[in-house]
């Protein structure tokens, strides 16, 4: 198992279109073979950072959903509304 941890912020007054398109990436990600689980968080003292996390049976898993149609175009939806680039770390036991 691993855990992705994916950190962005989001421009002013952006909060609520980036919270739709995650619903989408989230309704979709569970469908991802090796998916486990996810949360999204709200930074308490800046709300336009947002963390990810998600668990996947594997790194492999992982890069394959990372490359996928889907992931790329709800990611091209967000970009414009990101205030620099995503920051994304892996982690294992």
């Amino acid at each position: 198992m691993i855990k992705v941890i994916i950190e962005r912020n989001i421009a002013e007054g952006m909060e609520s279109t980036y919270e739709q398109i995650m619903k989408t990436m989230l309704r979709t990600m569970v469908e991802a073979p090796g998916y486990t689980s996810g949360v999204n968080y709200i930074d308490m003292k800046n709300s336009a950072h947002r963390v990810i996390i998600t668990t996947w049976q594997s790194e492999q898993a992982w890069d394959i959903w990372k490359h996928t149609e889907q992931r790329a175009a709800l990611l091209a939806a967000i970009k414009p509304i990101l205030v620099g680039e995503e920051k994304i770390t892996l982690l294992t036991v």
